[in-house]
């Protein structure tokens, strides 16, 4: 058995918040820059560019990519032989929160209330997602989702009818009528599987993995090429300006589910689709 302090995770997260906040991902980065580099109208071509300047000016100025930064998500990988000390787990996760966001003035907008609003003043609660997993590590994944995107997302309970060309047909109808209000260009997480609450957790996972890295099956890999390539034969653009670059990345997730459904979710990212994962 391993112990691993309440307060470490609560330093860990705190860093976490900061960190994913101001820097994207390395392969996300890079995708941008290249999509960048394939626009040819003067337009898209020109908020492409600033999309990239704007990265830039975030690491050089420590300000965060976005001005929305988001609803703190957090995945937990705890392994079984982990004994956490001097503190409950989700009240580590949402102290850590706290002084993120406070320590390193991100916005903070999350209200208490979803009817009577009110805000925290703090950005917690953090949605917390725990996995128990063997081993004795912690990894802690924070995923800050800003809610220009999030508000575009989609659950369809289809029927098992539905075939891989209807899951075309509905992840591209959910970004035809997102349109410009996501800040295209998007990262697309997909779930398929499970039941109704589970294919969103797919979707909003499949937007933490690396957008480098392709569906481990070929099948799953495929259906991510073909959406893509579908969702920016929309035309959409970047902002929504037009061009050729609507998506930069599509991510699926899937789970068995039952005889009689095909749940599909479309968790929508827009182009700062922030995460960083540290490991205790």
């Amino acid at each position: 058995m391993r112990e691993i302090t309440a307060s470490a995770i609560t330093d860990t997260v705190r860093a976490l918040c900061i960190q994913a906040n101001r820097r994207l991902p390395e392969d996300l980065e890079a995708c941008i820059r290249c999509a960048a580099g394939q626009e040819t109208d003067p337009l898209p071509c020109a908020v492409m560019q600033d999309l990239c300047e704007n990265l830039v000016a975030a690491e050089e100025m420590a300000l965060p990519i976005c001005q929305d930064t988001g609803m703190a998500v957090v995945f937990v990988r705890l392994g079984q032989e982990v004994h956490i000390t001097g503190g409950l787990l989700a009240d580590a996760v949402n102290a850590g929160v706290a002084a993120g966001y406070t320590e390193g003035r991100l916005r903070c907008s999350v209200v208490a209330d979803p009817l009577r609003r009110g805000n925290t003043g703090d950005n917690t609660p953090a949605v917390l997602h725990l996995e128990l997993v063997e081993g004795d590590v912690c990894e802690i994944t924070v995923a800050p989702k800003g809610f220009g995107s999030e508000n575009m997302s989609r659950v369809f309970m289809l029927t098992p009818a539905a075939d891989r060309q209807t899951v075309i047909h509905r992840v591209c109808q959910a970004v035809r009528e997102a349109g410009s209000n996501p800040c295209p260009p998007l990262v697309l997480g997909i779930g398929i599987g499970g039941d109704f609450e589970q294919v969103a957790y797919l979707a909003k996972k499949a937007l933490c993995r690396p957008v480098s890295q392709p569906h481990p099956d070929a099948y799953y890999a495929e259906l991510e090429r073909d959406i893509l390539t579908a969702v920016n034969a929309l035309g959409i653009g970047p902002q929504g300006f037009g061009g050729e670059t609507t998506a930069l990345a599509v991510m699926i997730e899937t789970a068995p589910t039952h005889i009689a459904g095909l749940p599909l979710a479309v968790n929508v990212g827009c182009h700062v689709t922030r995460h960083a994962t540290a490991v205790l």
